[in-house]
């Protein structure tokens, strides 16, 4: 068969053929007797293999190997495409995504275009002084896309630039990122999971409020814990029973004794929306004031709970001693009562801390 032949029936051009003759890869067995090139059967399924090869990535070279070599075997040489096809990808895809959010930001000209991607190259620095800096700054008139705050402070280990990413995250509305967080809660990655929750606690509203309680009742404890004190902070009277599970488990027992202070001198919500932003990342929320209505229903039923689990025969020393100190926090007159019987408890520790407590609720009356 001639070369145009050949050409018209494999696709290959015959240019491509006469390259591969001059690399030696494949030579026409014949020749006709004007001399041109006449290929065989077995030159044709070896121009097929060589054209199987090139589809899986191989250079010509490494063809060249892979069909003359007897003792070449194809194991190495696979594994080194895998690695090689996966990094394309992953640098494929981190151009997609890099694009994608330079064009969420909907940049009006090519100034704004090199203002994004500034931070975003700075929110992927290896110093967290350029993250943090980037964080800041994205709060402000150059703010980022949503995503890629999410992205970023999801994946952040320095505490003081995750604080600065949250801020950010709120200073930018929010809303956006609310199914974005819901979705990393059910991330494989525990880590992943508890800065969601962070995240959705810090910020402001019904819709935030609403999946703070779906969180409330999740799998993960850690989240579970981030939903109650958020949920408590906000007035939230279900979440209750998990912020004395937490007293009791140890487990951010002081913000969970702190959010059921908070519920004791405010009437219950339903569906409280939370405080508003924060003037600057890492501010301190204002202290809760207590007021002289000290006998409310809420104070009564958290001491009535609290008391319940003090008497429970298998909650155990350490955590009764963290429900007593609880107590502190409570007014009214059933968490009075309780630390009054709780100075005389055969726990010296117990007895002890409930009489310091009774010694300050006297001297606040």
């Amino acid at each position: 068969m001639l070369i145009g032949e050949v050409a018209r029936r494999s696709g290959v051009s015959a240019r491509m053929l006469r390259h591969y003759e001059s690399l030696g890869l494949v030579r026409p067995s014949e020749r006709t007797g004007s001399g041109y090139r006449e290929y065989s059967g077995d030159d044709i399924r070896r121009i097929f293999h060589i054209e199987s090869l090139r589809s899986l990535g191989l250079s010509l070279r490494e063809i060249g190997r892979a069909l003359d070599e007897p003792g070449f075997t194809p194991s190495s040489l696979v594994g080194d495409l895998i690695r090689q096809t996966r990094e394309r990808i992953a640098a494929e895809t981190e151009l997609l995504t890099r694009l994608n959010r330079i064009d969420a930001a909907e940049p009006g000209g090519w100034e704004e275009v090199l203002q994004v991607v500034a931070l975003l190259q700075a929110l992927s620095s290896k110093s967290a002084d350029a993250r943090q800096r980037a964080a800041l700054s994205s709060g402000g008139q150059d703010a980022l896309p949503v995503a890629a705050l999410v992205e970023a402070v999801l994946s952040e280990t320095d505490t003081n630039v995750a604080g600065a990413l949250r801020w950010a995250l709120v200073r930018s509305g929010g809303a956006d990122s609310l199914p974005l967080l819901v979705q990393a809660l059910g991330s494989p990655e525990a880590a992943v999971r508890e800065r969601a929750a962070q995240c959705l606690a810090e910020l402001p509203g019904d819709e935030a409020t609403a999946e703070l309680r779906h969180a409330l009742v999740g799998p993960d404890a850690v989240v579970r814990g981030r939903a109650a004190v958020a949920l408590g902070n906000r007035g939230a009277a279900d979440a209750i029973p998990e912020l004395i599970d937490m007293i009791v488990a140890g487990r951010n027992d002081t913000d969970a004794a702190d959010a059921l202070s908070v519920l004791a001198v405010e009437p219950a919500s339903a569906g409280a929306t939370g405080s508003a932003v924060d003037p600057a990342p890492g501010a301190t929320a204002p202290a809760v004031v207590t007021t002289s209505a000290e006998a409310t229903a809420p104070a009564e039923r958290i001491a009535t709970a609290l008391v319940d689990r003090l008497d429970r025969p298998a909650t155990e020393a350490p955590a009764r001693g963290r429900l007593t100190q609880a107590l502190a926090g409570i007014p009214g007159a059933t968490a009075t009562q309780a630390l009054v019987e709780l100075a005389d408890d055969e726990d010296r520790a117990v007895a002890v801390t409930a009489t310091y407590l009774l010694r300050l609720r006297d001297g606040e009356r």
